[in-house]
């Protein structure tokens, strides 16, 4: 069976959530308020989304903060649901949408890697393999492995958590500006994974606010500003557009 050749394929998408609307000091507060007023109101995040993203490319996505990106790739990953439109999306996806998402804090890493494994649906047979690999490529430490993530430090969980999203064989990779932290050699690490993964022929979706970064495994991208998008293009375009 031949595969459709865009992977991605967004049309008129809108997406919005409930914020709160008044201030509430407390749950009495908030049952006074039913009646009169709206504790919660409807925030429009993402407007008229048209967007198709073939097989096999890197795409940049570049935003001020509250631009939507994150949003977006949320709606990408199955987290949350547009209102209105269609979404296609044509392959599994490893998201690593910030440092530190889908790790549980109270568990140590090796036991992060072990239920993010089970989830990712990997053989128990392989599972031993896969947590080698993972704590070669994180450098991270038996002791540092066997000890809650809630008490690693920032580059600690930027290690793991990417060391655990590339050791799988996505379709789609996604990574929302989650190599900004950690020193440049490890950073420089996992840009060369990214381009071993870009080799098999995966989808990758990097967000940043930095051009330069998009620059080093894009070609296309976008702008997104206030929820709609402004720009798509080659990579060169849109970082003058930027601009």
């Amino acid at each position: 069976m031949n595969k459709k050749e865009n992977i991605i394929e967004c049309k008129d998408l809108n997406v919005s959530f409930y914020i709160q609307g008044h201030g509430m000091g407390s749950f009495k507060e908030f049952l006074l308020s039913l009646g009169t007023k709206k504790p919660f109101v409807r925030k429009q995040v993402l407007f008229d989304i048209n967007l198709q993203i073939k097989r096999g490319e890197c795409f940049g996505i570049l935003g001020r903060n509250g631009s939507g990106k994150s949003t977006f790739l949320r709606m990408l990953s199955g987290i949350i649901k547009p209102d209105s439109g269609s979404l296609t999306v044509d392959g599994s996806v490893a998201p690593l949408l910030a440092l530190g998402v889908g790790l549980e804090q109270e568990l140590s890493g090796y036991e992060n890697i072990k239920l993010c494994s089970s989830l990712m649906r990997i053989p128990a047979e392989r599972i031993k393999n896969t947590i080698d690999a993972i704590r070669e490529f994180s450098e991270l430490t038996h002791e540092q492995l066997d000890m809650q993530v809630k008490r690693y430090s920032s580059g600690m969980i930027s290690r793991l958590g990417f060391s655990i999203a590339v050791s799988y064989d996505p379709e789609i990779f996604i990574i929302d500006e989650a190599l900004s932290v950690g020193d440049l050699f490890f950073r420089e690490k996992c840009y060369k994974r990214i381009n071993e993964i870009i080799e098999t022929g995966a989808t990758i979706l990097f967000v940043s606010q930095d051009p330069k970064e998009l620059q080093k495994i894009c070609k296309r991208g976008m702008i997104l500003d206030q929820g709609r998008i402004k720009h798509i293009g080659d990579i060169g375009t849109i970082q003058d557009y930027y601009k």
